[in-house]
């Protein structure tokens, strides 16, 4: 691995994601790009908040979505350092604005910041709730050429998991 890419939000199954892939990349010398993602209805006018990665001080609606996607990148920040503590690990973060599902959008922010390997935290689901709902993870598993590290749990994932 030369440059992996966590998605994350502000939640301990992530954080723990993130320090495995931390400790995944220590092992070669790779980066990490951090990545959190927000859907323009989070950052438009009349939100209080970016649900993936928590409340943002400081900052109003009336600030505009620059200060806003800025503020949640310095809380970005705060929860990698927090979560890495005392690392040797190059990483950068980032907050991208959903312009698509996750899936697409995790496999162009992959293409986008040249990552070789994806980690991400899923959700199981039945096959016939895959069927039905479609399966973001799955785009992902089958899409992105490269290694994927998922991390399944029972109760959670990443919301919006249409696509």
């Amino acid at each position: 691995m030369k440059n992996g890419l966590v998605i994350v939000e502000d939640t301990d199954r992530h954080a723990t994601l993130l320090r495995e892939a931390a400790q995944y990349a220590g092992g070669g010398d790779a980066k990490l790009t951090v990545l959190a993602f927000a859907t323009a209805e989070e950052i438009g006018p009349g939100v209080r908040k970016i649900e993936s990665i928590g409340e943002i001080e400081g900052v109003s609606e009336d600030d505009g979505e620059d200060a806003i996607i800025e503020a949640a990148a310095a809380e970005l920040e705060t929860f990698v350092r927090e979560t890495l503590g005392e690392t040797d690990i190059d990483y950068s973060v980032g907050v991208d604005v959903l312009s698509e599902g996750y899936g697409m959008a995790t496999l162009n922010a992959a293409e986008a910041y040249d990552c070789d390997h994806v980690f991400i935290a899923g959700r199981r689901r039945s096959p016939a709730g895959k069927a039905i709902f479609g399966n973001w993870v799955q785009r992902v598993l089958l899409n992105f050429d490269g290694l994927v590290t998922v991390s399944l749990d029972e109760a959670g994932g990443t919301p919006g998991a249409d696509s």
